[in-house]
């Protein structure tokens, strides 16, 4: 999983002095919000990398046509309690096979880390009080998991256990004594 700094960001908010711009000129590593898009999409040029933020209370299905235009999707924590945007990239990586970046901004916390890489996200823009190793390490604090997600659609009883965690536990040997 790659981890967001704002100072480190490739991609731009279309935004002006008052607020996101209604219609944004095109530019390479644009991130629109869903409402820019929709204005733009008919006319935005294709082979420019875009990216879209959308907000967790919007069926992602909405999305579903224009996912091959697109680069990146920020799904939003808007309170770390609140999971919907799990289910987006879930969505995202199983139903619709995007292949783009998938990124979590927000109330983004380090416990959340796990579960983030598991459902399909790739990228993370922690809250700004989370330390960045505490996230890396987090990555490999779990051994394992009896049920499938998007990294490993097996279920344990399909896949060979004993390989599986002999491998984790030699990551897990890596940080062992850090804590999280």
């Amino acid at each position: 999983m790659k981890f967001i700094t704002a100072h480190q960001d490739l991609w731009q908010h279309a935004a002006g002095e008052d607020g996101p711009q209604p219609h944004p000129p095109a530019r390479d590593h644009s991130l629109l919000s869903l409402a820019q898009w929709h204005a733009v999409r008919d006319t935005w040029p294709a082979g420019l990398a875009t990216g879209v933020t959308v907000p967790n209370d919007v069926d992602i299905e909405t999305l579903a046509a224009d996912l091959p235009r697109l680069a990146l999707v920020v799904l939003q924590f808007p309170k770390w309690v609140d999971g919907r945007a799990y289910s987006q990239a879930r969505l995202l990586r199983v139903r619709w096979r995007f292949g783009g970046e998938i990124r979590a901004t927000g109330d983004v916390l380090v416990d959340m880390v796990p579960l983030l890489a598991r459902t399909g996200f790739d990228a993370a823009q922690l809250r700004p009080d989370q330390k960045l190793e505490a996230a890396e390490r987090a990555l490999g604090y779990f051994v394992g998991h009896y049920q499938g997600d998007v990294l490993q659609p097996l279920p344990a009883f399909a896949r060979d256990l004993p390989n599986e965690l002999a491998q984790a536990k030699a990551n897990a040997d890596n940080f062992s004594g850090q804590g999280i």
